[in-house]
């Protein structure tokens, strides 16, 4: 009894830790983590993201813009109420008889010259029409309209870069969940060796060094453990971030293995949003070109209007109308320097579509590297792994036959472990890699469309 408490006593933490693990996956199925597929990641993220939730609300503002932009070249209305009291002569002599209460006596020159305080209320209604803006108005609109729908296409790209950043977190999650286990599996062997190293030192059969390497080799199984905790929280909280907090602590159940890079035939399915949106911002800076040099022309309106001016008493009073084209033009130096402004949007804009060109075809370029190379490195990699565990099964045998000395066993163990990060890393790298793709190309992440 006391040779089997000192041998619970001495044990590792990590036998611990297997024990607890061994434990939770035999609890019912009810009470573990709720599974997510990589679909539900993304459309979670979709749906509750605040980053895309404020993407929609900047395109309903430029849809409204655009709709503003519209009714501008409509009639508008304005109204108008105020109420006078004067004694300025000619003031006085017209509010009179607008009032409709002028009489002979109001000729008297006496009365002219120094008639008494007058008071009035008065409404009116002018409705103004543009019949010729220079060519501003139109353009306005077709700049507002390519505006919303530039950010329309934004918004769509954002929509796909947040479904491709779900893709690497959502994986990248998986990958530290698979590298903690192999974490533990490799903490548990290495405390298993040190455990067998210290007994067969304790039987004279093991030198003192061999026992200092084992407890050097579990020391760092354990801190790779805590790295491996440490990576595994940091992804958990990433995808935590992207699709919401019950992702945090759910079973992730889409394989991490990539399927077959799709390609629609003849290149994108579509115009890429991200070059959509560059395209539409440089149609909208053109048409603020023209714009900027229909606001150095005059301006033809038709106006017509409705008054009414009465006494402060309402009794009496009269309403006139009034129909007429006018004209207007107005000038200032600062409508050149406007002008030249338009012109360098303009400029940028048709510079910054060339550029996002550009890069739109590196990346897809890059993509198609980044598969092919990370292909090749998944197929070494799981040829890597399946040559080390051999290798380590092979010489643990002849260690705990005495036939190989202990640094072969650990280097063994490493070996592997390095295979299996290869092989990890690898995974993930060729599943992001499709997505990527997929981006570059404007193709429905991980196949999936809203």
């Amino acid at each position: 009894m006391a040779a089997m408490q000192s041998s619970i006593s001495g044990a590792p933490r990590a036998h611990l830790a297997a024990l607890w693990v061994g434990l939770l996956a035999a609890l019912p199925a009810a009470a573990r983590a709720a599974p997510l597929t990589v679909e539900e990641a993304i459309r979670a993220a979709w749906s509750r993201n605040e980053g895309l939730r404020a993407s929609a609300s900047s395109v309903e503002a430029a849809q409204a813009e655009a709709s503003r932009a519209t009714l501008s070249m409509l009639p508008t209305v304005s109204l108008s109420a105020k109420g006078v009291r004067t004694d300025e002569p000619m003031m006085a002599f017209g509010m009179k008889l607008d009032q409709g209460r002028i009489g002979t006596a109001d000729f008297d020159p006496a009365r002219l010259n120094d008639p008494g305080a007058l008071g009035g209320v008065g409404a009116g209604a002018t409705v103004s029409m543009p019949l010729f803006m220079g060519g501003r108005l139109l353009a306005g609109r077709r700049a507002a309209g390519a505006t919303a729908r530039a950010e329309e296409a934004t918004h769509l790209r954002r929509r796909d870069e947040l479904a491709a950043a779900v893709v690497q977190v959502y994986f990248a999650s998986q990958a530290a969940d698979e590298g903690l286990r192999f974490a533990e599996e490799l903490l548990a062997q290495a405390a298993e060796t040190e455990r067998f190293v210290r007994q067969r030192a304790g039987q004279g059969l093991a030198l003192e060094a061999d026992v200092a390497r084992a407890v050097a080799f579990r020391a760092q199984a354990q801190a790779d453990r805590s790295t491996a905790l440490q990576r595994r929280a940091t992804a958990r909280s990433g995808l935590a971030l992207l699709a919401g907090a019950e992702a945090e602590g759910a079973e992730l159940v889409s394989p991490i293995v990539a399927p077959p890079a799709a390609e629609a035939a003849g290149g994108a399915a579509r115009e890429r949003p991200d070059l959509a949106a560059a395209r539409l911002q440089r149609d909208a800076a053109e048409q603020g070109v023209v714009a900027a040099r229909g606001s150095l022309l005059p301006g033809l309106f038709a106006q017509a209007s409705a008054e009414t001016l009465r006494t402060p008493d309402l009794e009496e009073g009269t309403s006139w109308t009034s129909v007429g084209v006018v004209l207007r033009w107005d000038l200032a130096l600062a409508d050149g320097r406007a002008l030249k402004a338009a012109r360098a949007r303009a400029n940028a804009a048709g510079e910054a579509l060339e550029w996002r060109r550009r890069e739109a075809a590196r990346e897809s370029d890059e993509a198609r590297r980044a598969i092919e190379a990370s292909d090749q490195r998944v197929r070494a990699a799981e040829e890597a792994v399946q040559a080390a565990a051999q290798a380590r099964t092979l010489r643990e045998a002849r260690h705990r036959q005495g036939l190989l000395p202990l640094t072969d066993v650990l280097d063994a163990q490493t070996a592997l472990a390095g295979a299996r990060a290869l092989l990890l890393s690898s995974r993930l790298e060729a599943r992001v890699a499709r997505a990527r793709l997929a981006l570059a190309l404007a193709l429905p992440i991980e196949g999936i469309t809203p």
